[in-house]
C-alpha cells in the first residue's frame, strides 16, 4: 500500500490560541476545498459557525456544497486557531478516511509544531486517533469528551482537551458537539 505525505502546509497563525489536530485529511476526491475538514459533510466548519455566529451555515455555500474557503481562512486568522494533522504519514488500509483504517507512519512532531505558535494555550484533538497520539507524545492520559488535562512543553502549560470528532459517522448530534466545542471559547 502507497505511504501519503500529508496535502497541507500546518495553518499557524502567528498569534495562534489553539491548535486544532486530526488524524489525516480525507482522499482529495473527498474535499471541495484545499484547507482542513474539506469534506462537505464533516461538520467542523457547521460547528464553528454555529459558536461563533449563531450560524450552522455561515461558512457554506448550501446551494452549491460547498465551503467559503476564504471566509474560514480569514475567521482562523482573527480568531487564531491554527490546525494540522498528529499523522504527517499515513497508509490508508481500505478507501476510506476512517480512523481505523489509517496506519500512521510517520506522526506530526507536535512539540516541534507548537515552537512556531508562541501564544499557543491549547491543543484539541478532534478525534479519537489524534487523542492517542497526542497523550503518547506527551506522556499523558487521553482526556474524556470535553475535557482536558494539563500538558507541558519545557516550561510553557498548555491544555490538551478532547473532542468529538466532527465527522458525521460519530454518533452525537451537531448541537450537542457544538456544545463541545463551545467549552474551548469560554
Amino acid at each position: 500500500m502507497p505511504v501519503e505525505s500529508h496535502p497541507f502546509e500546518p495553518f499557524l497563525p502567528p498569534d495562534a490560541r489553539i491548535l486544532f489536530l486530526g488524524s489525516f485529511p480525507p482522499q482529495p476526491k473527498r474535499w471541495n476545498m484545499p484547507f482542513y475538514y474539506p469534506n462537505w459533510i464533516n461538520d467542523f466548519w457547521r460547528i464553528m459557525g454555529l459558536i461563533h455566529f449563531n450560524d450552522r451555515d455561515y461558512f457554506c455555500d448550501v446551494a452549491r456544497k460547498r465551503f467559503f474557503e476564504s471566509e474560514i481562512r480569514s475567521f482562523c486568522l482573527r480568531a487564531g486557531l491554527a490546525f494540522y494533522d498528529t499523522a504527517a504519514e499515513v497508509r490508508r488500509l481500505n478507501d476510506n478516511a476512517s480512523d481505523a483504517s489509517l496506519e500512521i507512519v510517520h506522526p506530526t512532531d507536535i512539540r516541534a509544531l507548537l515552537t512556531h505558535i508562541p501564544t499557543c494555550g491549547a491543543v484539541v484533538a478532534t478525534g479519537q486517533k489524534a487523542a492517542e497520539v497526542i497523550a503518547e507524545t506527551f506522556g499523558c492520559d487521553v482526556p474524556s469528551i470535553g475535557n482536558y488535562v494539563d500538558i507541558a512543553l519545557g516550561e510553557r502549560r498548555l491544555r490538551f482537551w478532547r473532542m468529538p470528532s466532527s465527522s458525521r459517522a460519530y454518533p452525537m448530534s451537531l448541537a450537542d458537539k457544538a456544545g463541545y466545542y463551545r467549552l474551548l471559547f469560554q
